[in-house]
């Protein structure tokens, strides 16, 4: 009620908090690759798998294109070692 009166949130929504689940899968996913995760532990539950490989993928559209785009540098003279330019 006070976070509507304040404006932060709209008249009759109420913001429930995060789980633990997602806030430690997205703690881990910023961390490690999933590749590093599954080789670490020899057992990890199917749902947390899921939250650590949702929380993996990146969120603004800028993020999603910079991964999206593949160079590998073979195109480019000027790129050096690994695929970026020098």
């Amino acid at each position: 009620a006070a976070a509507a009166a304040l404006g932060l949130l709209p008249l009759g929504k109420t913001q429930s908090p995060e789980s633990l689940l997602d806030i430690a899968a997205r703690k881990v996913a910023e961390k490690w690759p999933f590749q590093r995760v599954e080789e670490r532990f020899e057992r990890i539950p199917e749902p947390v798998q899921r939250r650590i490989v949702y929380w993996s993928f990146p969120r603004s559209e800028r993020e999603i294109c910079m991964y999206s785009s593949f160079n590998t540098g073979a195109e480019d003279p000027a790129a050096g070692p690994g695929g970026s330019a020098a």
